[in-house]
């Protein structure tokens, strides 16, 4: 502490900072695009011949499988198995522990759903749990559950943070087959003993590398440390640096690892640089977002502030748009996301929070406003387009 006066303490020597010592705000770390992306252009018009078609190996119908799953299946509209359940599928099944390595949106939520749905459904006293790293991700393996549920009826129950915990104690008294949540809500359960992970054979980790990006590493360590040791453990992740793998040593017994990931971005996103000039950033955004290809658009940001105030300026311009950030509840959120779906908002504007494990159909549009903080944060943001084999179109705005 700095006084600014010594009037009452004469003999007291005043501290004043060294005149080389100032105080600065720390700097956040940013991922500027444009090589990469100006690179791919290149590579892209050098090419001459179109990437090979993956041919699976399998249908579903070949899956040792029921009958009601395989026909909740075709409802859902899968036809044909993408490359991670093609492979990972029959491994799950056989009982093997699986590393599963992908890039975001190739199905890797059916791909651990479909054959553990299948485990209970033969053995109804088979407990499940899964761990995502965000609610929003959490909520999606839930939906994605219920989907493939009609007539099986298999029991589940959602513990993520953000909404009331008593409902979630409620279901898990009636011990449900699978149990889907956040490391921070899980460990609020076990530490009030309203679940205990000894009881838990079959276990799922998912997205791990991002689990570990947002300070999980402790949470995800001690639930390991209390799982039985004879247990059906699946991991699965779109990276795998040096702290996953020391994860996967402890976590997995002589795993198959199937890994589909032949690049980091998916080749049906379409990349481009937007280069403001000095023009106001909110400008050029609007004249984007009147055009009428801009018909589904996700937008990110670094600041929760910044998301939410540019939500705001959109809306008073007549855009339709809605925010989710941490300063959110989950009801908040939840509400902005099917109001996203159900195409009642043209734009959601969102912080990293949401560059995982969110699966929405036809984004037509995926706008970096606000440079990501990493390649790895970038490859998480565009991967939110351009899923199940459609067309998407990624911008990023750079000074």
């Amino acid at each position: 502490m700095y006084y600014q006066s010594n009037r009452f303490r004469p003999q007291q020597r005043v501290l004043r900072p060294k005149p080389n010592f100032r105080r600065v705000q720390a700097r956040q770390k940013s991922f500027d695009p444009s090589f990469l992306i100006r690179n791919r252009q290149e590579i892209s018009q050098g090419q001459t011949q179109a990437a090979e078609k993956y041919i699976p190996a399998n249908s579903f119908a070949d899956f040792q499988i029921s009958e009601q799953l395989k026909k909740n299946i075709l409802k859902r509209g899968y036809s044909v198995p993408t490359p991670i359940q093609d492979q990972a599928i029959s491994h799950i099944l056989s009982g093997r522990d699986v590393v599963g390595i992908a890039n975001t949106g190739t199905g890797k939520t059916a791909a651990f759903l479909i054959p553990l749905i299948n485990k209970v459904q033969k053995d109804r006293s088979e407990r499940v749990l899964i761990i995502a790293p965000t609610r929003e991700l959490a909520v999606q393996i839930q939906d994605e559950l219920n989907g493939f549920n009609f007539g099986i009826n298999v029991s589940s129950v959602l513990c993520i943070g953000g909404v009331n915990i008593y409902p979630q104690i409620q279901k898990l008294r009636s011990n449900p087959q699978f149990v889907i949540g956040t490391p921070g809500r899980l460990g609020d359960l076990e530490k009030t003993r309203k679940i205990n992970f000894a009881f838990f054979k079959t276990i799922v980790l998912d997205e791990v590398d991002r689990m570990l990006d947002i300070g999980f590493i402790a949470e995800i360590k001690h639930v390991i440390s209390c799982l039985p040791k004879n247990r059906h453990s699946l991991f699965f992740s779109a990276t795998v640096p040096p702290k996953v793998e020391e994860i996967m040593r402890v976590f997995l017994t002589n795993p198959i690892t199937v890994s589909v990931k032949s690049t980091d971005t998916i080749g049906n996103i379409k990349q481009e640089v937007v280069k403001i000039n000095g023009q106001q950033k909110i400008n050029v955004l609007h004249d984007l977002l009147i055009k009428k290809e801009f018909s589904k658009v996700l937008i990110f940001g670094r600041t929760k502030f910044g998301m939410e105030r540019l939500s705001r300026d959109l809306f008073k311009r007549g855009i339709r748009a809605a925010a989710i950030h941490g300063n959110k509840n989950q009801n908040q959120r939840q509400r902005a996301l099917n109001d996203f779906k159900n195409n009642q908002v043209q734009v959601l504007l969102a912080t990293d929070i949401a560059s995982r494990g969110i699966d929405i159909e036809s984004v037509s549009h995926v706008i970096n406003y606000d440079l990501p903080g990493s390649y790895e944060d970038y490859i998480h943001r565009i991967g939110r387009t351009g899923r199940a084999d459609k067309q998407g179109v990624a911008l990023t705005f750079v000074e």
